[in-house]
C-alpha cells in the first residue's frame, strides 16, 4: 500500500509541471518468460500514459494499465489442470528520453496490484524502447517484471502500439 501512495504522491507531484505533451493510449502483447511461462502462454495489455516536457529531451509523467496473462492448461499426468487468467493493474511513474526524433527510451516504475484471487501484486518496472511512426502513433518494446511474494517473478517481453491522444 505504501508503494501505491508514494505512486499516487509523485503523479500528483508531477502535476505541477508547465509544459505539457499529453496523454496516450496504448496495446500489447506479451510473451511470458521465466517463472512466468510455466503458467502462461501469452498476454495482452493496454496503457495510458501521461507525460509532460521536462526538457526538449526528456518527458516525465504517470501511467496505469491493465495486463491479462492467458492461463495453460498443464498435464500432471494424473489429468490436466486449467490455469486461470493472471490479472494485474500496474500504476506507475513513468520517464521517456527522447535518444533522436524517432527513437525513445524510457521506464515505468511503480506497483502492480494482483487482480485474481490469491494475486497480491508486486514491485512493478517496465524499461522499454519505443519508435515514431508518425506523430501520433509509434510501435514500442517492452519488458515488463513484477516482484511478486517469494522467489517468483512474473515477467514478459512486449510489442506495442501507442497513440498519442
Amino acid at each position: 500500500m505504501k508503494k501505491v501512495l508514494f505512486t499516487a504522491f509523485l503523479f500528483v507531484a508531477g502535476l505541477s509541471l508547465q509544459a505539457q505533451t499529453g496523454p496516450s493510449v496504448g496495446i500489447n502483447a506479451g510473451i511470458p518468460t521465466g517463472d512466468a511461462s510455466d503458467v502462461s502462454g501469452f498476454s495482452l495489455g493496454i496503457d495510458f500514459t501521461y507525460l509532460w516536457s521536462v526538457s526538449d529531451k526528456f518527458d516525465a509523467g504517470a501511467a496505469v494499465g491493465f495486463s491479462n496473462a492467458f492461463g495453460k492448461e498443464i498435464d500432471t499426468g494424473l489429468g490436466s489442470i486449467q490455469i486461470e487468467d493472471i490479472q494485474f493493474l500496474p500504476v506507475a511513474v513513468a520517464g521517456r528520453a527522447h535518444l533522436t526524433e524517432d527513437f525513445s527510451a524510457g521506464v515505468d516504475l511503480g506497483y502492480a496490484v494482483g487482480i485474481n484471487d490469491g494475486n497480491d501484486g508486486g514491485f512493478y518496472y517496465r524499461p522499454m524502447v519505443g519508435y515514431s511512426l508518425s506523430e501520433k502513433l509509434g510501435l514500442s518494446l517492452s519488458y515488463t517484471g513484477i516482484s511478486l511474494e517469494g522467489d517468483f517473478n512474473w515477467n514478459t517481453i512486449n510489442l506495442g502500439l501507442m497513440l498519442a491522444l
